[in-house]
């Protein structure tokens, strides 16, 4: 879903949030923005730049008093990179300032100098994760170090995945439901961890991904509180209520894989300064923070989720895309491609003798079906049960010559049919 900062660039990158562009470790200037360029200084609100330097640990060390502050960064880099940044845009020199700013940032060696750039170049929320792992294992080096820096990146993507569900609908299960439109949610969302491979931090642009850090902000405070309240009095139904806020499974088997193997991990977000904190969201949220003696609540929460989560009545249409039965006559089974009615990308049903005689035809000349059942959570919700009322389904000559040429492209996939082989 996303490409790591240290993979080749060649070959296609899989859909999902891009790897922020951080500092390669053989280079000691910043990159820029993620096109290379810095942002423009004309555009740049220096109360925003200023938020961000704090935000980042940059300290401010005099300058004139409402004219301009002088900034320098954390740790060794404090001395050799100093910021001149004016208080407002008011002045004449203010934008030739900022300019310069820009450009010192953007040659600074300090770690969060690149991370400042990209949230200016595109205003951002950030999710932060960070994750304490024994020293023995954060001190090796080569594949263990790799191990334990991809746990951290597949557990955040997963974390980010479980939002983006959430705000596309509440459920205690998704399953293979929403999974397509939440995937593409992410496409704008920068990712990428920092030096020591035990932090890592998710840039969400406001424009499309607020809505994104909103619910994870809810999600995992809903969460958090879930499980004290079953560790405190062994009973699991604060859970039950926290799919309002936004948790599933999806989030705790998330959590699951990130705590497992450490000693501590904690999630925090942090809302752009130039958009300004959402309605009913504190200014400065708290960090979530989860541990090992957490997990046994963490697992109890997924297993009820999975088992709870009901079977959803639906009326989906759909394009035939494989058919088989044990023999030329009876019952089959009938894999769809769905068009409407469900957010899913397949689903499997058993149907009657008349029933899969009906897919079969529809196929054959080009037409999707109509079909209603029950979408059982048994397989993530790829399966319809109960099928009834099939029927095919009149469409445009453009559509009816697009499945035609699907037909043909995948002809193997109804020899099937005759050999009863299924994949």
């Amino acid at each position: 879903m996303h490409r790591s900062m240290d993979e080749p660039r060649r070959g296609t990158a899989p859909p999902g949030p891009r790897a922020h562009p951080v500092d390669d470790p053989g280079r000691r200037a910043a990159p820029r923005t993620p096109t290379g360029d810095l942002p423009d200084p004309a555009g740049v609100d220096p109360a925003v730049l200023g938020a961000l330097l704090r935000r980042h640990g940059w300290q401010r060390r005099g300058g004139a008093a409402g004219r301009y502050g002088r900034w320098t960064p954390p740790g060794p880099a404090a001395g050799a990179t100093s910021l001149l940044v004016p208080d407002t845009a008011a002045f004449r020199d203010s934008e030739d300032l900022l300019a310069e700013a820009l450009t010192a940032l953007a040659r600074s060696a300090a770690p969060s100098a690149g991370e400042i750039l990209v949230s200016l170049a595109v205003p951002s929320d950030e999710i932060r994760w960070w994750r304490d792992v024994p020293e023995s294992a954060a001190g090796a080096a080569g594949a263990a170090g790799w191990a334990e820096a991809e746990t951290l990146r597949s557990a955040a993507r997963r974390i980010l995945l479980a939002g983006a569900l959430a705000v596309r609908g509440r459920a205690g299960y998704h399953g293979a439901r929403r999974r397509t439109k939440a995937r593409a949610a992410l496409e704008g969302t920068l990712i990428g961890p920092a030096p020591g491979g035990r932090r890592l931090t998710a840039y969400v642009p406001v424009a499309s991904g607020r809505a994104l850090a909103v619910q994870l902000y809810q999600a995992l405070h809903a969460t958090r509180e879930a499980v004290d309240y079953q560790r405190a009095t062994g009973g699991a139904e604060a859970f039950d209520a926290a799919v309002g806020a936004g948790v599933s499974r999806e989030l705790t088997e998330a959590l699951i894989a990130l705590v497992r193997g450490s000693e501590g991990i904690g999630i925090a977000v942090d809302w752009a300064p130039a958009a300004g904190t959402p309605d009913g969201c504190p200014a400065r949220p708290e960090p979530v923070e989860f541990s090992p003696g957490d997990l046994p609540a963490l697992r109890l929460a997924g297993a009820r989720y999975l088992r709870d989560e009901p079977a959803a009545p639906v009326r989906i249409t759909g394009a035939v895309v494989r058919m088989r039965r044990s023999g030329p006559r009876g019952a089959g089974i009938v894999r769809l491609r769905v068009l409407a009615g469900a957010e899913v990308a397949h689903v499997r049903m058993e149907l009657d003798e008349e029933a899969y005689r009906i897919a079969g035809h529809a196929h054959l000349v080009g037409l999707p079906l109509r079909v209603e059942g029950q979408l059982e959570n048994r397989g993530g919700f790829r399966r319809l049960t109960g099928a009834s009322q099939v029927s095919p389904v009149q469409v445009d000559e453009a559509e009816r010559d697009r499945l035609m040429k699907s037909l043909q492209e995948n002809v193997d996939f109804f020899e099937e049919a005759c050999t009863g082989e299924e994949e």
